[in-house]
C-alpha cells in the first residue's frame, strides 16, 4: 500500500464524521457525539501502549487527569491562556508518562505487575488531587464561563466537536504513521517476544519508554478536551477508575492494536451505554453491567474485535463472488481443450 493509500481511510472517516454538526441540530446528540470523541482520543492513547506495545495498563486516568488538572488550573490559577494550557498539559501528562515508565520498566515489571502499578499511581493521584487546596479538594475546580474562540470555548457546540474530531484526526494518523514505521516495528516486537527482540538489536526500555510517553500524550489531550468542554473537574472525575476502564475496553471491543478499533470501540460503547441508561432509568450500574458483558462477548467470540470480525465478514461475503467470477473462464478453458 502507498503511503497516500494507507491515509485515504482516515481522511474518509474525518470528512464524514465532520458534516454530523451540519445536519444534527440536537445539542443532546452533539453532546453525546463530542464525550464519544473525547473518550476515543483516551482510547487511542491507550491502545498505542496497550495494543501496539502489549503494556497493559490499568491506570491511564493518571494522564487524562493532568492533562486536565494542568488544563483547568493553569487557567483559574495563574490565568494563562486555556489553547497554551491544554497543550501544557499535554506534555505534563506525556512527562507523567516518561516517569512512571520509567519508574516501571527500568524495574523489569510488565504484565500484570506493569498494570497494577499504574493502577497504583492513578489512585495515588485522585488521592493528592481531592486532598490538596489547589485543585480546591472534594469541591472541584470551575473554569469560568467565557465564550470566545480565543478562550477555547464556543457559542456552538458543533465548532467544538470539529476540534476533538482533528484530536480524534491527530491520533488516528499517529497510529497510522507508528504502524508503519521502524518504531512500530520495534515496538510490536517487543510485544510479542522482549528476549527475541532484545537479541536482534532492540532496545526494550527505550521502545516502551517512548510508547508511554506518546500515549500518555494522547490521553492527557483528550483530558485537556474535557476540562475546556465541560468547565468543571474533581479528583473523582478526573482521576476516576471510569475513564481508565473506557480507554482500556473500548480498543478491544473496536479491534485492539488496529487504527480504527479504539474509535469504533468508543462509538459502541456510548451508543450501548447511553441506550441502556435511557431504557434502565436511574438503575445504578447499568452501563458497567454492559461494559463486562461486551468485553466478555467480545474475548469469547470476537478477540480481534469489531474491525477484524468485519474485516472477516467482508472477506467471506466477496469469496463466492470471486469464485462464481472464476467458473465461467475455467469452463471455457476445459471446452477448448475438449475441441
Amino acid at each position: 500500500m502507498s503511503r497516500v493509500a494507507a491515509y485515504l481511510p482516515i481522511a474518509a472517516v474525518v470528512a464524514l464524521a465532520a458534516v454530523v454538526p451540519l445536519v444534527v441540530t440536537s445539542n443532546t446528540v452533539i453532546n453525546f457525539l463530542v464525550f464519544t470523541l473525547i473518550v476515543a482520543v483516551a482510547a487511542q492513547g491507550w491502545n498505542l501502549l496497550g495494543g501496539y506495545g502489549g503494556q497493559y495498563s490499568f491506570g491511564h486516568a493518571a494522564f487524562f487527569g493532568t492533562g486536565a488538572y494542568v488544563t483547568a488550573l493553569l487557567q483559574t490559577q495563574a490565568g494563562w491562556n486555556p489553547w497554551a494550557t491544554v497543550l501544557l498539559g499535554i506534555v505534563a501528562g506525556a512527562a507523567v508518562g516518561a516517569v512512571i515508565g520509567f519508574l516501571s520498566f527500568r524495574s523489569g515489571l510488565r504484565g500484570s505487575y506493569f498494570a497494577l502499578i499504574t493502577l497504583a499511581f492513578a489512585e495515588v493521584f485522585r488521592i493528592v488531587a481531592n486532598a490538596a487546596g489547589i485543585t480546591g479538594g472534594a469541591a472541584g475546580v470551575l473554569i469560568r464561563l467565557d465564550v470566545r474562540p480565543e478562550n477555547f470555548q464556543f457559542a456552538s457546540r458543533g465548532t467544538f466537536f470539529w476540534v476533538a474530531l482533528a484530536v480524534v484526526a491527530i491520533g488516528l494518523v499517529l497510529t497510522r504513521a507508528i504502524e508503519r514505521s521502524r518504531f512500530g516495528a520495534h515496538l510490536v516486537a517487543v510485544r510479542e517476544n522482549e528476549d527475541a527482540a532484545r537479541a536482534l538489536g532492540v532496545d526494550p526500555l527505550r521502545v516502551k519508554l517512548l510508547a508511554i510517553t506518546l500515549s500518555a500524550g494522547l490521553t492527557a489531550a483528550s483530558g485537556g478536551l474535557y476540562a475546556q468542554y465541560f468547565l468543571f473537574l474533581d479528583a473523582g472525575i478526573a482521576y476516576g477508575a471510569w475513564i481508565s476502564v473506557e480507554a482500556l475496553v473500548a480498543p478491544i471491543i473496536g479491534g485492539i492494536g488496529t487504527v480504527f478499533g479504539p474509535l469504533v470501540g468508543a462509538v459502541v460503547l456510548q451508543g450501548l451505554g447511553h441506550l441502556t441508561g435511557h431504557l434502565a432509568g436511574e438503575i445504578p450500574g447499568v452501563s458497567l453491567v454492559v461494559f463486562g458483558a461486551l468485553l466478555i462477548l467480545a474475548v469469547a467470540f470476537a478477540p480481534d474485535g469489531a474491525t477484524g470480525m468485519a474485516g472477516r465478514l467482508w472477506r467471506r461475503w466477496r469469496r463466492p463472488a470471486t469464485t462464481t467470477a472464476a467458473t465461467p473462464a475455467t469452463n471455457t478453458t476445459t471446452g477448448g481443450e475438449r475441441c
